[in-house]
This record gives C-alpha cells, structure tokens and sequence, in this order.
C-alpha cells in the first residue's frame, strides 16, 4: 500500500465502483477501499438472513420464505434505461460481460388513485384508460409532434422552439390536462418536481425521446435489471478495475486523509499511507465536507403475489407524480421477483420511497403500500440525504451524492459524471454504445 496512485477511492458503493472502473479504463492507477468486508456499501443487495440482521435483530427469517441463497435484496431500488446513459457506460466499460439483464415487465403511473401503464407513443395514448376520448386526441397529437420534432427544420416545428419556450407553453399549444402533464413530466420524462415547467422544453423533450426510444427497444418497458440484484453491479465494476490494475481492498480501516498545505497528499490505513492527489469517496467519509439535503423514506416489502391491477407483472415501475397525492414530491415503488432471481419462487419484492416531507415519514408511503395487496414483511427505512459543500478542486477530495428516492438510475449517472469531470477536467465522453449496436446489427 506505501506507493502512489493516480486517485485513491473510499466506499465501494455504486457510485464509487462506476467511477472507479472509468478511471481503471482509462489507463489511472486507483486503489479502492472500504471500510466494510462486502461490496456495495449503502447500494448492496442482502439475502433473507442480513435483511433481518440489519432490520430485525435477534429475529430469524420465517421459515416459509424460503432458502436464504435465494434473496437478494436490494437496499437501494434503480432501474436502468435500455438506452439510457448508465447502459452506456455499461457497454463501454464492458461490464456487461460479468452481468445478465432481464427486461422489467411494465412502467406504470397513478392518476386519479388508481394506476395504469404509461403511454410512451401516439399509439398507446388513443387506448390509455388514463385519458378521456377529447384528451386522447390531444396526446396523440402531443406525441407526434415529439416524434416529428427537428431542430434542424423548423417545418416541424409547429411555432414552437424547444431551445427557447418553456414547457409550459408546450403542453398549452396541445391543451393537455394537468393529470397528463403530470405522467408526461414524471413518469416519462423523470423529471424529480415541477420547476421544469417553466425551464426550456429541450430538456423535457430529449428525456421523452429518451423513454421513447428505451420502450421501443424492448417493448414492455423501458427498463432493465440485472439478474441477482444491484449488489452485482458494484462487483462487477471492481472486476473491471482490477482487470485493469486497480487495487482493492476491503475491511481496510481509514485512520486518516492526509493533507499539507491545504491539499490531499494520501490516505493512512493500519500505519501505511498510499500518496495521492485525488481521493473520491462517499459522504460517509467525508461527514466535515457534506451538508444534510434531506432525507429519504423506504419501505421494502415482502409479497407473496403480484401488485394488483398489473397484469400479473413479475417486475414494474410506479411513479405516484406529486400533484396526484398533494406531495411536493413524487412517490416511487420499484418491484422485482423470482423472475429476477432475488426471492424464493412466488415472492415479489417491492420497495416504495420518497423524500421525507413530514414528521411521520412512513404515513407519506400509504398511497403506494395502498396499492400493493397485502404485505407479508415490511422493513423500513430512513436515511439521510447528504452532498458535498464544495467542489473539491481545491483541496483534491471529491465527495458523492447519497442515492435519492428515484427508482432509476439516471441521478446516479448525473452525479458519476459531475464527479468525474471534476477530477479529470474533462466531460465523461461516453459513446452511445446502444445506438451502435443497434446500426451494426441492421448493417448486417
């Protein structure tokens, strides 16, 4: 450990390994540490018997949910988009090849305290159930429109310019409802509040292009996961970064970062210290560098059955848009199954979550747990939200983002690329490997 490195990671959560495994890539010598003895950090996966450690202690697993090897459970729901930035970096670091993804079966929203698929083209929008005849018309019309759409050729444009107008004014020139704005503007394009409303349409409209073209790739949903849970996704990074001579070490105590003269120097663990000029790591490192931005409510919940009213999907997606259940924030459930290899065979499990708006953060999950049938396990959560109070340059350390209350991966991509950009100087220039392989397949 007494040598030198081109950056020194601390935390093998996910954020940190994708991190760590595009620097591998790119030819840095990184050393990876952590101060647990497993892969994950606050992102790992837990058989049935850690699920009840850690939520039930004292208390063992009911012998009716089955073999313990046959539980993954992820602390942290996310969903990657099929065509979406993480899958990306997915294929350019080729992680891809220590991992199996299974299609998430449906992408649901609720409107009017009931849920039903999300309508992603013009097609699915004249047969939504979300809609009446009139407002079907108009989002099919909304739809073509996004379809049809070129910022080259103002023929398409129909008096509107998405560089410019804000969202507003885009659902105006359609006359949608406001119901419909809200699955078009959360469950479409993810957007985390309504401030986008009077931000530039471009945004908006690229993040629908972007669900658009994720749903048609598959069909059923935009979404994909990896078989085993996302406990997997961490390892299969540090393969990558070892592969590439990265050092890792895990149950590594952190006595401290070392600094002179106002800039980080190195890391001392057991009486070594490994030099260095840059260290990423995540907040739970940092407590003196980060401010408290919130908190977050999960409930993972244990079903013995599909969530009613979806067709019998062995997986899906529920955004609850915030107006729905006058929240100032959404509400997500992430469900997944034995189809995925996380629970015995005819178990779901569903995590719901939201940022904490109230002093009874678990009351503010009722209108998702509502909707899942009876619950056979409940284990609940609440974390602290954190984010760096700097941008690190100065003194060399760079400090992640805690995971929020989404249920997809896109916020984790946002903050792996403002990381990486401020310790590489350099925009994350990942090519998109989707759209490659998808030419390169009609090429032959």
């Amino acid at each position: 450990m007494d040598e030198e490195y081109d950056v020194i990671v601390l935390g093998t959560g996910l954020t940190e390994c994708i991190l760590s495994g595009l620097l591998s890539v790119e030819g840095k010598k990184v050393l990876h540490m952590d101060r647990n003895d497993y892969y994950g950090g606050e992102s790992a996966s837990l058989n049935l018997t850690q699920l009840y450690r850690k939520f039930r202690p004292g208390q063992e697993p009911p012998s009716t949910f089955g073999r313990d090897r046959d539980w993954n459970v992820d602390l942290i729901p996310k969903f990657a988009m099929a065509s979406g930035e993480f899958t990306n970096i997915l294929y350019h670091t080729d992680v891809t090849r220590y991992l199996e993804f299974r299609q998430i079966a449906g992408s649901y929203v609720y409107r009017d305290a009931r849920i039903s698929k999300v309508p992603s083209n013009n097609t699915e929008a004249v047969s939504s159930p979300l809609m009446g005849i009139f407002e079907k018309r108009r989002a099919k019309k909304f739809f073509e429109f996004i379809q049809a759409y070129d910022f080259t050729n103002p023929a398409t444009h129909q008096g509107l310019d998405l560089n410019t107008v804000p969202m507003t004014e885009v659902y105006k020139k359609f006359g949608l409802e406001t119901g419909t704005q809200d699955f078009l503007g959360h469950a479409l394009a993810l957007h985390l509040d309504d401030a986008y409303l009077t931000q530039p349409a471009k945004e908006t409209y690229e993040r629908i292009c972007l669900y658009m073209n994720s749903m048609a790739r598959y069909g059923k949903s935009p979404y994909i996961y990896p078989l085993y849970g996302l406990g997997e996704l961490p390892q299969g990074f540090a393969r990558l970064s070892a592969i590439y001579g990265g050092t890792y070490m895990l149950s590594k105590k952190i006595d401290e970062v070392v600094y002179e003269n106002g800039k980080v120097v190195g890391v001392k663990s057991e009486g070594e210290t490994a030099k260095t000029k840059a260290v990423i790591g995540d907040p739970t490192y940092f407590s003196d560098k980060v401010k408290k931005a919130g908190q977050v409510v999960r409930a993972i919940c244990i079903l013995n059955h599909s969530i009613p009213n979806t067709a019998d999907a062995d997986s899906l997606q529920i955004v609850i848009p915030q107006n729905q259940v006058n929240r100032s924030h959404d509400i997500y459930v992430a469900a997944v199954s034995y189809a995925h290899n996380v629970s015995a065979k005819d178990y779901w499990v569903a995590i719901v979550s939201t940022l904490v708006e109230t002093a009874k953060p678990e009351e503010e999950l009722q209108p998702a747990l509502a909707l899942l049938g009876p619950i056979a396990e409940k284990f609940v959560d609440i974390t602290d939200l954190y984010e760096p109070t700097t941008d690190g340059k100065a003194e060399g350390v760079f400090v992640t983002k805690s995971y929020d209350a989404t249920s997809h991966f896109e916020t984790v991509c946002q903050d792996v690329k403002d990381v990486y950009k401020r310790v590489t100087g350099n925009e994350l220039k990942v090519e998109n490997m989707v759209k490659k392989q998808e030419e390169g397949g009609a090429a032959e």
